[in-house]
């Protein structure tokens, strides 16, 4: 993991040093746990409005879930931005987060937000399969459009997904799954599934990058192909039609944070509609507010197959899913 700043390139041995001996800051700014998108420039929009500074360390949804139980009340982080919405529920179950309801949260639908404010939605992720179109041509392999397509033996070795206990991405996908297919024939397709995949990722990011760089066919990825079609990789994105997997990505505030008029301050902000405007423009996704549109390039979730599920039992099951994931298809 590497410690990353809004204003500087680099920070300095000894802040990285007491961060990681577990020592929480009380500045002014703000240390956060990020899985997301655009990052840099959604925090230095944030430091344009509000005059608060925002350091960060990049971790996925399971590692932060991890890291805020070692430190057992006593959180270097400040704030929570991004991941899994299961690992939100299970860090609430365990006393993990602050109670703090944002003031945009009104004007967005409550499906989308903990009941009880201890988390509320910024965005809606979906997951898809970015595919190498070159390399599917080159093979004469039809491009997937469902779960059952990935079981296409020319498939083999040529799917990535990342690993479930780490990445929220991951488990959206086994819990859907489950959920939709039920349990016993959800654990027999996931069985199969495990035979194509040659190992698992340990961030949602990096199957995408590895379809689209060739090294294999599939990757398993939250969001869209179109920001790697921009950068010129032969690649296209497939919402399952079978069901698509989605989450709203939460943020929320750590219990014992020394920094709480500001976590709050960041909370009101990216929920607010100016925010969730800024988030839309830096990482695509669909905004939770009921008053900010959806980007242009992600009309195709409107026509989506979306899969029905239970986010409040996706988190009270993470680990015992987890368990039964590892003890089934750690690699």
């Amino acid at each position: 993991m590497r410690l990353k700043s809004v204003s500087l390139c680099f920070v300095s041995i000894a802040m990285f040093l007491l961060l990681s001996a577990g020592q929480a800051l009380s500045n002014g700014n703000l240390m956060m746990f990020a899985a997301y998108g655009g990052k840099d420039e959604i925090f230095r929009e944030f430091k344009k409005d509000t005059g608060i500074t925002v350091e960060y360390l990049s971790m996925s949804s399971g590692e932060v879930l991890s890291r805020v139980r070692a430190e057992k009340g006593k959180p270097i982080g400040d704030v929570w931005f991004g991941g899994g919405v299961d690992s939100f529920i299970a860090a609430k179950a365990d006393g993990l987060l602050e109670h703090y309801v944002p003031k945009g949260a009104q004007a967005i639908p409550t499906q989308f937000r903990d009941k009880d404010g201890y988390w509320t939605g910024v965005s809606l992720v979906t997951v898809s399969f970015i595919v190498n179109k070159e390399v599917c041509k080159e093979k004469g392999v039809e491009i997937p459009q469902t779960w059952q397509d990935l079981l296409n033996p020319a498939f083999k070795g040529e799917i990535l997904m990342s690993n479930p206990s780490i990445s929220g991405t991951a488990y959206t996908i086994l819990t859907g799954i489950l959920q939709t297919m039920g349990v016993e024939k959800g654990w027999e397709y996931l069985d199969k599934l495990n035979a194509q995949i040659p190992y698992y990722a340990k961030r949602g990011s990096e199957p995408p990058k590895k379809a689209a760089l060739g090294e294999v066919m599939v990757g398993l990825s939250p969001g869209t192909y179109e920001e790697l079609a921009k950068e010129g990789y032969p690649v296209t994105g497939v919402l399952p039609k079978d069901g698509t997997p989605w989450w709203p990505a939460p943020a929320a505030i750590f219990k014992g944070t020394k920094n709480l008029k500001e976590a709050k301050a960041f909370m009101d902000w990216c929920t607010s509609k100016k925010g969730q405007e800024i988030l839309k423009k830096y990482c695509v996704r669909v905004p939770t507010r009921s008053d900010v549109n959806p980007p242009e390039i992600l009309s195709a979730v409107k026509e989506a197959n979306l899969m029905t599920i239970d986010f409040e039992k996706a988190g009270k099951e993470r680990d015992a899913l987890v368990k039964k994931w590892q003890e089934r298809h750690a690699k």
